[in-house]
């Protein structure tokens, strides 16, 4: 009976050191799972970091070098606004040097734009300062490809929707590598001795004075009409 209670007392006490046993290698499996998962979780955040860190570094690197080995420059015969000759919409030539004694205002334009309806004003303003305002418009498609057309459908659009009769030039760019020289004279002050700056947006102008210097730079938005450039103008 002792035995039996014994043998009885011994097998509980082994069920319970089992049970025990069981407990605690559950509990460690479930700390080193835990330790485990955290480490690597840790080690991704800091493996990202240092990823995000050399990423940006190369970043900077190929830009620092794209602004030494791709920075624009125009023909060194360029010395002022009236050496630019460039193509027309119609396939003419627009000569800047017919345009000496009157102001010039230089918009790059779009026909999906927000900003497209101010090929009204423009042409508006154009009529009615034409003895003194010159108006070159320069289709571009360098924002959101909002001109995505040929030449021939610009110029049938523009003359449809807003009657434009002001000179316009061939599709270029304003901005980026195929930057047109004539945008590379606007936007850099060694050249056009006024200021450093860039094209924001569609219809951006850059306003010349009858002397061939710039004197102002209007944000997309300035309306043609509005008293910010009429006083310009006088």
């Amino acid at each position: 009976m002792v035995r039996i209670i014994r043998g009885y007392s011994i097998n509980i006490l082994e069920t319970k050191c089992i049970l025990v046993s069981k407990s605690k290698r559950q509990t460690i499996i479930k700390w080193c799972i835990s330790f485990i998962y955290a480490s690597a979780k840790n080690c991704c955040v800091i493996f990202a970091a240092f990823f995000n860190l050399i990423h940006m570094k190369y970043l900077f690197m190929f830009g620092f070098l794209s602004f030494l080995f791709h920075s624009k420059t125009i023909d060194a015969q360029i010395k002022s606004i009236y050496d630019f000759k460039v193509t027309g919409i119609d396939g003419g030539e627009i000569r800047f040097s017919d345009f000496k004694g009157k102001k010039i205002l230089i918009v790059n334009t779009a026909s999906k734009c927000g900003y497209t309806p101010q090929y009204a004003g423009l042409e508006q303003l154009y009529k009615q300062q034409k003895g003194n305002l010159v108006i070159v418009g320069f289709p571009a498609n360098n924002f959101l490809f909002q001109e995505p057309h040929s030449n021939e459908t610009i110029q049938s659009f523009c003359a449809k929707n807003y009657g434009v009769s002001f000179p316009m030039a061939a599709k270029i760019d304003v901005k980026g590598k195929n930057m047109h020289p004539l945008y590379v004279w606007l936007t850099e002050k060694k050249y056009n001795g006024f200021s450093d700056n860039s094209v924001k947006w569609n219809f951006q102008k850059y306003l010349i004075d009858e002397k061939g210097q710039l004197i102002e730079v209007f944000a997309p938005g300035v309306e043609p009409l509005s008293e910010e450039i009429l006083s310009k103008l006088k």
